[in-house]
């Protein structure tokens, strides 16, 4: 086979990446190693900045978005048995919707489809070749058999246990990583939402977050330790942790129980690789960098990434060199390090660190004042929270 580009990944950024592609009348090949069942089933992040909602807007494949979306102008932040609302859009004239990434990519998996771009699932021992030239190859096993791909460029999009990263030689990108001493305890209910807007919870027992997926399934959050034990934390233990943590001055309970569809630990970790490249391998989304969830930036840095790497790619395919293409990553990075500094800030602010004293405790409580009280503090959230101009 022979293509322009050979996409490694069906998530968002690889499927995003392929239909700007399209739309741009550049030849793509997906290939994706798990199955299309398993892509659009995994649960992942939900939250949109109003740059990705418009960059799908754009690329036609927003319309279920807008109808099942919900859109929010505000959030929580909840101390001291107190809620204090940072009003999003009266701050920066934009919003975020909720919307599950699984739902943005069964999508851009049915225009991909609808299109008749080439879309791999099952993709077996997939492997790169010749990325330091001019015609990298691309080979994986299909039912059995040997399949192998020629093209100009490859994205990697395959995320951070890809086989991408991974493929560039020792010595040629720079890791820098910040693991935290606590993880996240999620689960899925059916039950109504706490609050519309999220409810972001500093609580001396530790973090907890409200979020949603739709009016009738809530998705909550609760800081634990890395290596807990899902055993040990029964549908009781949870709901009741739950109500402390969202406690209010008054007493009253706040978060509203139902069954536990779902329920997983997520580790916690900042991650960047530098250079986003190696030759004529590009990576983009999470096969790159990691963000804590506490930002709500990771899906969003994908989109971001695979924006300005269709906008290189198509100069490049129109033969204006390799100039855009050489500037992919510094373009990128310039980004993804204000999404990190935002994500650990918002971390550091909002959860207990058990090696902190009473003086580091206080001065949190005393932040997240400042955040609330002061219009420069609040405007410094609510930027970085809605999602920074794309360039």
């Amino acid at each position: 086979m022979r293509t322009q580009i050979g996409i490694i990944g069906a998530g968002p950024a690889g499927l995003l990446l392929a239909h700007l592609l399209h739309l741009a009348g550049i030849e793509s090949v997906v290939l994706e190693a798990r199955s299309r069942r398993y892509v659009e089933g995994r649960i992942r992040a939900g939250l949109l900045e109003q740059g990705t909602v418009d960059i799908l807007t754009q690329g036609g494949v927003a319309d279920r978005l807008h109808r099942e979306g919900m859109v929010h102008e505000g959030l929580e932040l909840r101390f001291d048995g107190e809620g204090h609302r940072i009003d999003l859009h009266g701050l920066t004239g934009r919003r975020v919707t909720i919307y599950g990434q699984q739902e943005v990519v069964k999508d851009l998996i049915a225009a991909r489809l609808g299109y008749g771009g080439p879309l791999v699932f099952e993709a077996e021992d997939v492997a790169l070749h010749g990325l330091d030239g001019e015609r990298p190859r691309i080979t994986w096993r299909e039912g059995g058999e040997a399949r192998s791909l020629d093209c100009d460029i490859v994205a990697g999009c395959d995320g951070f246990h890809g086989i991408c990263r991974d493929s560039i030689p020792p010595g040629h990108l720079t890791v820098y990583e910040r693991v935290y001493p606590f993880a996240w305890l999620g689960i899925l209910a059916a039950a109504p939402p706490a609050s519309h807007e999220l409810i972001y919870a500093r609580h001396a027992r530790g973090f907890a977050l409200a979020t949603m997926r739709s009016p009738t399934l809530s998705r909550l959050y609760l800081q634990c330790r890395p290596d807990e034990d899902l055993a040990q934390w029964p549908d009781s233990r949870i709901w009741e942790e739950l109500h402390r943590r969202f406690e209010r001055r008054d007493g009253a309970r706040q978060v509203k129980e139902g069954p536990i569809l779902q329920k997983g630990i997520t580790a916690m970790r900042s991650f960047v690789a530098e250079p986003m490249r190696y030759g004529r391998l590009f990576l983009a989304g999470d096969a790159a960098h990691i963000v804590p969830p506490t930002g709500a930036k990771g899906m969003n840095l994908a989109v971001a990434d695979v924006y300005y790497l269709a906008q290189a790619l198509e100069a490049f395919c129109r033969g204006q060199g390799m100039a855009a293409l050489d500037g992919y990553s510094r373009r990128c990075l310039a980004r993804i390090w204000k999404a990190q500094r935002f994500s650990w800030w918002m971390t550091a602010m909002l959860h207990r660190f058990d090696e902190a004293d009473a003086f580091e405790h206080k001065v949190q409580l005393a932040e997240l004042a400042y955040v609330c009280e002061s219009r420069a503090g609040a405007m410094t959230l609510a930027e970085n929270y809605v999602g920074l101009p794309l360039e």
